[in-house]
């Protein structure tokens, strides 16, 4: 029997959401009080299925996948006797509070209710209530049928089991999970992204770059690298001798580039200890070399797409 989900919401994440689990082989129930938003549920879902359809990113007909789910006007009929809620209504503190008041009632006693919350904590909207240790955060990237990335974010108060079960049905979806050890506002995703949009902002506004510009930097330059790759990595191999060695040229620059914006935080010789050792677990010094021609053939795989247009369906700026 197909796993059984709910989707509390039918924006542009719940319809993400939807076709992620649908494709994934889900029966997907979709909540949303709007008449106008349940009907676009079916037709958004379907263009975005016949999208990955010509770039041959499925594996069954669209229809095939549409069938499986189902809009719902009322709210306990679809995620009764679901295993697993996705709740994405909009980021607002005291909705995000009734509702999950309202799927604590309504669902079984074993479902696992999960927010799409894009920054915040489920200790927030969810401590109150009698059933808040099955409750957490599963923020993805957006869309996550095309960004498999989910941070799974507990309150200190949700049990451990709820996390494993969170993770191996997310999983099953083709989904990354990253574990968020502590509840912080806007969790590893959006912190991440928020302080690159924020110097970006200074950087216009103080009339460093365009807007263009600083779009070309990341389109054209890091975002290229961060593609295949993260910040850690890519600063281990722009650097002979790896993070450890980039920490002591580069450190004092980036730290004082912080102390510019009122943000003084240096990197301490422990923390870069702690991040050298992780790194190191994850490549030894012995194959930098190696997987620096790696991140290059990657790059070249990228470029070589970009020219050719990458595939069918694609549309070049």
């Amino acid at each position: 029997m197909a796993e059984q989900i709910a989707v509390v919401g039918g924006g542009s994440i719940g319809v993400a959401w939807a076709l992620s689990f649908a494709r994934a082989g889900f029966d997907v129930a979709v909540h949303d009080p709007d008449p106008q938003r349940r009907e676009a549920v079916r037709h958004e879902l379907r263009d975005r299925l016949d999208d990955l359809a010509s770039f041959d990113l499925i594996d069954e007909p669209c229809e095939t996948i549409a069938a499986r789910v189902t809009a719902h006007d009322d709210l306990a009929p679809a995620v009764a006797g679901r295993s697993y809620v996705q709740e994405c209504a909009p980021e607002s503190l005291d909705l995000k509070r009734d509702l999950f008041a309202r799927l604590d009632v309504a669902t079984r006693p074993d479902a696992v209710l999960a927010s799409s919350s894009s920054a915040l904590p489920c200790s927030a909207f969810a401590g109150e209530l009698p059933g808040r240790e099955r409750c957490l955060v599963a923020h993805p990237g957006n869309p996550p049928y095309l960004l498999p990335v989910v941070e799974l974010v507990p309150a200190p108060f949700t049990r451990r089991d709820v996390v494993e079960q969170a993770e191996q049905l997310l999983g099953r979806a083709g989904l990354r999970v990253v574990h968020v050890r502590k509840e912080v506002k806007g969790f590893v995703f959006n912190r991440l992204q928020g302080a690159l949009l924020r110097e970006a902002y200074c950087l216009v506004r103080d009339g460093v770059a365009s807007v263009d510009d600083v779009d070309r930097v990341v389109r054209d330059g890091l975002g290229r690298r961060w593609s295949f790759i993260g910040p850690f990595e890519t600063v281990d191999l722009n650097t002979r001798g790896g993070i450890e060695a980039h920490a002591a040229r580069m450190g004092p620059a980036y730290e004082r580039m912080g102390a510019e914006r009122g943000q003084h935080d240096p990197w301490t010789p422990e923390l870069v200890q702690q991040v050298t050792a992780e790194r190191r677990e994850l490549l030894a010094l012995e194959r930098w070399d190696e997987r620096v021609a790696w991140r290059d053939r990657m790059l070249m795989a990228l470029e070589r797409a970009r020219r050719d247009g990458s595939g069918a369906g694609a549309k070049r700026p």
